[in-house]
């Protein structure tokens, strides 16, 4: 225990920070890499690699994960705007770069290769995004001669253009999602909401009618019809784990199903440990949010509250999309589930996501801090 007397950066930290929201982050990603253990060895064996090769490249990961997530966690309001924008500089401009020099996979390039490691960096774009977006829609609130919302709009403009050029429309779907979340709670009329929105669904309309590779993944959904064998083999993982599991390494079908590590390692867990260990998982996963976004409600400083919702929102979206397709409740998309998936990006880009989340939620003196929680959702509803 820390002494109330110690006034070190260190004590100060841990007074501050919010203990449950760390806690509920830290299991996800030891849980994250326990699953490594018996989702990556089928993987890496029918590739020609040794069975531990993904666990040990996902431990590797664990490293600067855990300095990044703690480390901004000290941050203040300011350098978190700060650092958001060098790192939306850098992401925009690798993001760029793929377009020209990134690898070819599957007819998209979303990847770079960078000191022998291959990174997406469009993942660590959306939490840049997110902290800027949030900057945005405060200073338009706090000073309206500020065109917050316009240069919102186009920042969001810029990032979905070169998310579909790669092309990624999933990733694509969730920063919309999120951006319009955003924009929600800043307080936008209804009108601003239902146009964006009827916008939102005629760019749904053309995704479907231009790019066939969206088309094709709908229609299978819908139809069945098709190469459906990865969700097919995931559903057969579920079924074939029941209510308690294989048991850890036990399980068969996740030999035969390619992407087991990544997009369908919540499958392999069912498979392994059950239906009853996911219902678990899938809790605390909503715990995270639901703290997260509990903390964004009792924010009176515009920019903390729309950043802290922001950002989980996002982590909530793709922990969600991800589930789904495992469920066969929506269409397949390659999008990995938060500090579970293999996946170094993705691991690096949630703890950028938590870290912030932490910085921004750690107790600050609040002349509103005894306010009613109803009085301050009535605050910040969108006007009529």
């Amino acid at each position: 225990m820390i002494s109330r007397a110690d006034r070190s950066f260190l004590a100060e930290w841990w007074r501050t920070i919010d203990k449950p929201l760390l806690s509920g982050v830290l299991i996800l990603i030891l849980l994250g890499f326990l699953l490594s253990f018996a989702a990556s060895p089928p993987v890496a064996e029918r590739i020609g690699l040794p069975p531990s090769h993904f666990t040990i490249r996902h431990a590797v990961f664990l490293v600067p994960s855990l300095i990044l997530l703690i480390g901004l966690s000290f941050l203040d309001q300011r350098m978190v705007r700060r650092s958001a924008l060098v790192l939306f500089i850098i992401a925009m401009a690798l993001m760029m770069a793929t377009l020209f020099i990134g690898e070819d996979v599957k007819g998209s390039r979303r990847w770079i290769w960078i000191a022998g490691f291959s990174l997406q960096p469009s993942e660590f774009m959306k939490p840049a995004f997110v902290i800027l977006t949030a900057w945005l829609f405060a200073e338009n609130s706090r000073q309206p001669e500020i065109p917050g919302n316009l240069f919102a709009i186009i920042l969001f403009g810029m990032v979905a253009a070169l998310l579909i050029a790669q092309p990624d429309f999933g990733q694509t779907v969730l920063v919309g999602i999120v951006w319009g979340a955003m924009f929600f709670v800043a307080g936008m009329s209804w009108l601003w909401i239902g146009g964006l929105g009827s916008l939102g669904a005629l760019a749904f309309v053309g995704a479907y009618m231009f790019f066939p590779h969206v088309a094709g993944r709908i229609d299978r959904f819908i139809t069945g019809e098709g190469d459906n064998f990865q969700v097919e083999t995931a559903r057969e993982a579920i079924i074939t784990g029941g209510w308690l599991g294989q048991g850890p390494g036990e399980g068969t079908v996740k030999r035969y199903l390619p992407d087991s590590h990544t997009d369908f390692s919540f499958s392999v867990a069912a498979e392994e440990f059950g239906i009853i260990a996911c219902i678990l998982l899938v809790a605390l996963f909503a715990f995270v949010v639901l703290r997260g976004l509990n903390r964004a409600l009792r924010e009176h400083n515009p920019f903390t509250r729309l950043a802290v919702s922001g950002l989980v929102i996002m982590f909530g979206m793709q922990s969600m999309i991800n589930i789904m397709v495992n469920l066969q409740l929506m269409p397949a998309k390659g999008m990995t589930l938060p500090f579970i998936s293999y996946g170094g990006s993705s691991l690096l880009s949630m703890s950028i996501v938590m870290g912030y989340v932490l910085a921004l939620t750690r107790r600050r003196p609040d002349m509103y801090r005894n306010e009613p929680l109803s009085t301050t959702i009535k605050r910040f509803m969108p006007a009529e």
